[in-house]
């Protein structure tokens, strides 16, 4: 396994990696609205947080040596299922034609009063 971490990203607010790649896979943790450079929040609302998460998601991807098109399988985390479309505009967008398996839950509470967090599996 080699663990991947990137300064274009927020650095781990826990005992875990960015990404760990095993296998031509590339596995990434959840990422919320954090701005790496500040490791604070990002926008109050579950649009410009999904634009940060998916920013930083990228980030995650590329320092392990791939991309959005890498994806695989992606598992959302909602805060509150009531913003689902607003975060499916975001990530249709980053996305484009690309549309990898997903699964999208409503959870009680995320790190750090996240709206939304993403993680996503890549193929290398």
């Amino acid at each position: 396994m080699d663990f991947v971490a990137t300064d274009k990203a927020p650095k781990a607010i826990g005992p875990y990696s960015q990404a760990v790649k095993t296998g031509g896979f590339v596995f990434t943790a959840g990422q919320i609205a954090l701005d790496p450079a500040t490791m604070e929040m990002v926008g109050s609302g579950v649009t410009a947080q999904a634009e940060r998460v998916m920013k930083n998601l990228t980030a995650v991807l590329e320092a392990a040596g791939c991309g959005l098109s890498d994806v695989v399988k992606t598992t959302v985390f909602l805060a509150d299922m009531a913003d689902f479309a607003a975060m499916n505009d975001v990530y249709a967008k980053h996305f484009g034609d690309h549309r990898p398996a997903r699964s999208a839950v409503a959870v009680k509470a995320l790190p750090k009063g996240a709206l939304v967090e993403i993680e996503a599996v890549a193929f290398r």
